[in-house]
Order: C-alpha cells, then sequence, then structure tokens
C-alpha cells in the first residue's frame, strides 16, 4: 500500500458521506474520523507479528499466497501451519469491528449522541433501500455479500468476477474504496481504458474505464506498481492490465476446476475514444477517484476504433558478465513485471542481458545476445510464449527456458513443458521461487 493511504471500510465513506449531505458532521470531520479509524484498524498480520506468533517475512509470505490462491489470510496461514484456528480466532478478535470502530469514533468527536445515531443509521438503511441483511453486510465488511448487493446480474460470471476484483483491490492496492451499484451500459465514452479479453467456452471481457481524468487510473496504478505515477502513460496502463491479468488468471484457474476453459489474451488500453456493446458497468471509489470496472459475457463488444501502442521494443541491458552468475533474457509484454524480474536477478549477480515486450522480439533478441536462461511470457502480442518458445528451441535445442504465467494456464504450461521449456514461474512473483528456479537452470 502507497504510504500516506488511509485505511477506511466501504461502510465508513457510504455512512460517513452521508451525514456529509444531510449536514450533521462537516467534510472536515469526515475526514478527521476516516483518519482517525487507522488507529483503531490493524491487518491481521500485524496483530500476529505483534504478539509473536508471526515473523514479518512469513507475513510477507503469506501476502504474497493471498494474491495467487485467493484465499484469506488466517486461512492461508493456517494451511501452511504457521497457525491454529484458536489462535486465528484470537487475532480475529482483537481487530475489532469495523462498523463499531467508525461509529466510535463519530461519537469521541462529540458531534452527534447514541440517539442521533441510531436514528441516522435507520434513515441511511431506508433511503439507500438496504434490508436488514444488507446492512449487516456492510458492518461486517462481508465482501461476498456486498458484491451480490452491489453488483448482482443474471449473466453468469459478472458477480462472481466482480467480488474477485473487489477482495484484490482490498488485498493488494487500498482499503480506502467503495463501490456503487452495477447497471448495464451500451455506449460509454472515456478517456482512458485498459483491461483484457478472455476466450474459451466463454467469451468475456474485463477492463477499467475512467470517464473523466480524475485520478483514478494513476491512484490503481500506484498503488499496485507500488510507485508514484502524476500522469496517465505507458508505465500506468501496464500496471492496470497486469492487476487484471492477475484477477483474470485466478478466475480462470477457479471455473477450470468446474470443466471450463478459458485462456487469457493480451491486454489492451485506449484512449479518448467509446465503447459499445452490451457492458456491466461497476462504479468503484478509489481515494474518492471514480473507475468504472467494466465486465461483458458472450457479448459482441466495440471497445474503440484504434489501440494505445504500448513501447515492446528490445532494450539491451547490461554487457558486463565477467563476474556474473549468468545472463537472462526477460521476454514480457509487461514492463512492470519485466522491472520486478530484473530487480530480483541483478540483486542476486545474474545479469538481465535484455528485454523483450513479445514473443518476435524474444526470439530476435535470444538469437542475437545468447543468454544463459530465457524467461517467456506466455501471453504476449505478436508471438505468444509458446509460439515463441518452438522458435527459440527450434534455433538452439539446448536453450534453457522459463516459462511465466499467471494462474489458470495449466494447459499451456503442459504444452511448454512438452515442447523443451524446463521450469515455470507464477505471477505474481514470489523472490524464492525466481531465484530457486532460475539457480537451477545456471548449474
Amino acid at each position: 500500500m502507497r504510504k500516506g493511504w488511509v485505511e477506511t471500510t466501504m461502510f465508513s465513506q457510504l455512512f460517513g458521506k452521508y451525514l456529509v449531505e444531510k449536514n450533521i458532521i462537516s467534510s472536515a470531520d469526515y475526514q478527521a474520523a476516516i483518519e482517525r479509524q487507522l488507529d483503531v484498524r490493524v491487518k491481521l498480520g500485524t496483530i500476529a507479528v505483534a504478539e509473536g506468533l508471526l515473523t514479518e517475512a512469513q507475513v510477507e509470505a503469506l501476502n504474497k499466497l493471498q494474491m495467487q490462491f485467493d484465499k484469506r489470510f488466517g486461512d492461508l496461514a493456517v494451511e501452511k501451519g504457521y497457525l491454529t484456528q484458536e489462535q486465528v480466532q484470537m487475532l480475529l478478535k482483537k481487530q475489532g469491528n469495523p462498523y463499531m470502530q467508525f461509529l466510535q469514533v463519530l461519537l469521541e468527536q462529540g458531534k452527534v449522541n447514541v440517539s442521533q445515531m441510531d436514528a441516522q443509521l435507520s434513515a441511511f438503511q431506508k433511503e439507500k433501500g438496504f434490508s436488514d441483511a444488507d446492512m449487516t453486510a456492510l458492518k461486517n465488511e462481508d465482501f461476498d455479500a456486498l458484491v451480490s448487493i452491489f453488483a448482482f446480474s443474471s449473466r453468469p460470471f459478472v458477480t462472481e468476477l466482480a467480488g474477485l476484483v473487489v477482495r484484490n483491490l482490498n488485498r493488494f492496492v487500498t482499503r480506502d474504496f467503495y463501490i456503487g451499484q452495477i447497471r448495464h451500459v451500451e455506449q460509454m465514452k472515456y478517456r482512458y481504458l485498459a483491461g483484457q479479453r478472455v476466450a474459451g467456452d466463454y467469451i468475456l471481457y474485463m477492463a477499467f474505464a475512467e470517464e473523466e481524468d480524475n485520478g483514478g487510473f494513476t491512484t490503481l496504478a500506484s498503488a499496485f506498481a507500488g510507485e508514484k505515477f502524476e500522469q496517465v502513460n505507458g508505465d500506468v496502463y501496464d500496471a492496470v492490465c497486469e492487476f487484471i491479468n492477475c484477477s483474470n488468471g485466478l478466475f480462470a484457474s477457479d471455473v477450470s476446476s468446474k470443466g471450463i476453459n478459458l485462456d487469457m489474451e493480451p491486454t489492451f488500453a485506449y484512449e479518448n475514444q467509446k465503447l459499445s456493446g452490451k457492458v456491466y458497468a461497476l462504479p468503484i471509489y478509489i481515494e474518492n477517484h471514480k473507475l468504472q470496472l467494466l465486465i461483458a459475457v458472450d457479448s459482441k463488444v466495440e471497445l474503440g476504433q484504434k489501440p494505445y501502442e504500448l513501447d515492446t521494443e528490445i532494450r539491451e541491458g547490461s554487457q558486463n558478465t565477467e563476474n556474473a552468475k549468468g545472463t537472462v533474457l526477460v521476454v514480457d509484454d509487461s514492463k512492470m513485471s519485466r522491472k520486478m524480474l530484473r530487480t530480483i536477478l541483478e540483486e542476486e549477480g545474474y545479469v538481465v542481458i535484455a528485454e523483450a515486450g513479445n514473443g518476435e522480439e524474444g526470439v530476435e533478441a535470444y538469437k542475437k545476445y545468447h543468454p544463459t536462461v530465457v524467461t517467456l511470457d506466455i501471453t504476449m502480442p505478436r508471438l505468444d510464449g509458446i509460439g515463441a518458445l518452438k522458435e527459440i528451441m527450434a534455433y538452439d535445442s539446448s536453450a534453457r527456458v522459463v516459462m511465466i504465467t499467471a494462474a489458470g494456464q495449466q494447459q499451456k504450461i503442459i504444452d511448454a513443458l512438452k515442447l523443451g521449456a524446463q521450469k515455470f514461474i507464477t505471477k505474481p512473483f514470489e523472490q524464492s521461487e525466481v531465484l530457486a528456479t532460475i539457480h537451477s537452470l545456471m548449474k
């Protein structure tokens, strides 16, 4: 999470802004309450470290596994043998209830008393049309239930995909967001749009769109990539697309267990155009910056006329290999992924001799630089990882190839191993896995 961001809850934002609209509290009171809530709400991992039950390294490892497997922190800690169920329950009790914490802060401000708060809660529920079950879900921050309330759709997978994205935003981007009511649209003018098409037994589109330049894209990208972006550029599109790619991978992996086959295609980006087709749009407010999560299932969708061209040129790395443990060629259409791999490898003493942004350039770079090891992302434009692997193995049958894959691409991993790839690494990257894999091929 980006330094300076405030952790809050969907209930805090919806109810707090309602109180501002009704002139019960001021905007300054609301912001102060949000900031104060940060002091009374802590993450499960933080409590576990403070209690001496987990190390910081174990917490970091569990956070990475959460992104890969879409499971709760406590469930993963139990599966890995780090904690018992009893210890997890104890930690959960120490977290406190977010609903009660926010109300407590408002009461401490002295702007309202308990009876006024009860009356405002009832009025808020009535105006928003929430049932008692809806309010319970909001108070307990039950994302599965909340998504069913705000993102219900009769179309297959729409609600499920929306829920997955919301959980990943909560875990890996920020807690300072809330969602609006999903709606069905057939046209939308946008300033920025980035997403991915998934094909197979169904045709799915998932994208983020920003109708006006209000900072939504840069806010999401900055948090997910871990660096500050001031304006929308290729790096911002890349980070947004990687977030979507990881979410789609988790979804494809989940439905594959039900016998549904889906394959991810290269990501895309567009600027200042118009979308048309039957699409579901879910408003998401991240730090008050509005984005639209767009999901379409088996619909004819026209995203725009001309896509944004991302930089995919071959980039030469260091040629000083005298004291290197070995040389690596990194081939991935995501600049963010290439940068992460380069950092992990170079800190360990390997030399990234070159980078390439698609399969065609990857083959060209392999023939030019003759690396000890090449990493190939599976999903790339112009020539995917499988196609690039075939050409590299035809050129050099002794090539040492590592495939980079998102979750949900099991069949392509099998195909790649049959074609000659020796290893594979799953996104998001885990440093120990990357280094162990590369080291084994350098021997």
